[in-house]
């Protein structure tokens, strides 16, 4: 009898410093587990650091949506922009540096690295043409044309 008292103040002991210390702990930050884009790129990582725009696809050997937006971004290089194809097990420094967690990402960065548009998953060619044309030249692509992009950093 004296045990099951013994064992009962411990149990009802152990319940009341669990809820004190609930209450003191403080929640942690939830994290939504959104993707996100970079928003700046250092120019010297990638090749094509001359010209005045990068396209930076971040892609997977293994991604056939990758493959398809590699080949809609390659149409772009000229000698103003850079098309870069940043493939995870090339450049896997780069993915890690930028924080890609999910691929394609297509980033539109001008000179100083700051990226202007930017694109999660799959883009049509007249969206990612057209954010080029509207990076390069602002107000060239109709406002009503619609919007495809995850992202947004040109105001």
């Amino acid at each position: 009898m004296t045990t099951a008292i013994i064992v009962v103040v411990v149990v009802a002991l152990a319940v009341l410093v669990s809820q004190v210390l609930q209450r003191r702990s403080v929640d942690a930050p939830v994290s939504t587990g959104a993707i996100q884009a970079p928003i700046h790129l250092h120019r010297t990582d990638f090749s094509g650091e001359d010209r005045p725009w990068l396209v930076a696809v971040f892609t997977s050997a293994s991604c056939d949506t990758c493959a398809e937006t590699v080949a809609r971004a390659s149409v772009l290089s000229s000698t103003d922009v850079a098309v870069v194809d940043v493939e995870v097990t090339e450049h896997p420094d780069i993915h890690k540096r930028y924080g890609i967690e999910a691929v394609p990402i297509v980033a539109i960065a001008d000179s100083s690295g700051e990226v202007v548009k930017s694109f999660i998953g799959p883009v049509s060619a007249t969206h990612l043409w057209g954010a080029v044309a509207e990076a390069r030249e602002p107000g060239s692509v109709p406002e009503d044309c619609g919007d495809a992009s995850q992202e947004d950093r040109h105001d």
